[in-house]
């Protein structure tokens, strides 16, 4: 597990596209994925947030991981899986906030979709937490509706399955958040060996042509 702190909010790199947030004395688990073990009482999710059933960002594996009976789940309409407890299916356009917000966090629900696909739309979240908005992109590709969102931290997909490097730095540029995060390294046929240099192409291209972004990968927790 790699951690960095910002601000008070501590994100949690575990596996591809699955982080942990932790903040205001709530833990969230952004589509949990790859995890193994039993975690600790202290590691279980609070909220967890699942974008899409696309395998690479879908486990019930894991989710049964880190999901108790005091975890509330936030999923799109179209994930076939049942589940018991507080689960609830959500829908571009939701918000939970003020009185309807989820254990003192809002959140916000936004779309997220490859506009080359006819199928398999999920969404995408604003979550604000200790005064920061993090908007995690979910499985999209570069979508029009980038332009709406506003956003501190921006958690975007580079893998080239859905958005390229130069694709995402046009999201970057579109959002101007304080800080990138990319993720989906792999979720097409990508040789480990390119990981590094899709991520060093991503920074580059940031830099470039939004240089008042911070890139922050993985590689630097």
């Amino acid at each position: 597990m790699n951690s960095k702190i910002i601000e008070g909010v501590e994100i949690t790199w575990l596996e591809n596209a699955c982080f942990r947030l932790r903040g205001e004395n709530v833990t969230i688990y952004l589509d949990p994925h790859g995890l193994s073990g039993n975690f600790p009482l202290e590691d279980m999710a609070d909220i967890i947030l699942l974008t899409s059933e696309h395998p690479r960002s879908f486990d019930p594996d894991s989710i049964r991981i880190v999901r108790n009976s005091n975890t509330t789940t936030l999923l799109p309409e179209n994930i076939t899986l049942q589940f018991r407890g507080d689960a609830r299916r959500v829908e571009a356009g939701d918000e939970l906030v003020d009185d309807l917000c989820i254990k003192g966090i809002s959140i916000e629900v936004v779309p997220s979709y490859r506009p080359d696909a006819t199928e398999g739309a999920g969404v995408g979240y604003i979550i604000t937490i200790g005064g920061k908005r993090i908007y995690y992109a979910g499985f999209t590709g570069f979508i029009p509706e980038m332009q709406t969102i506003s956003a501190d931290i921006a958690m975007l997909q580079i893998g080239e399955c859905t958005m390229n490097q130069e694709q995402a730095t046009k999201a970057v540029s579109m959002i101007s958040p304080q800080i990138v995060i990319p993720v989906y390294y792999k979720c097409a046929d990508i040789p480990d060996a390119n990981i590094a240099a899709n991520i060093q192409t991503f920074k580059e291209s940031v830099s470039t042509k939004v240089p008042h972004v911070e890139v922050l990968s993985f590689q630097e927790f």
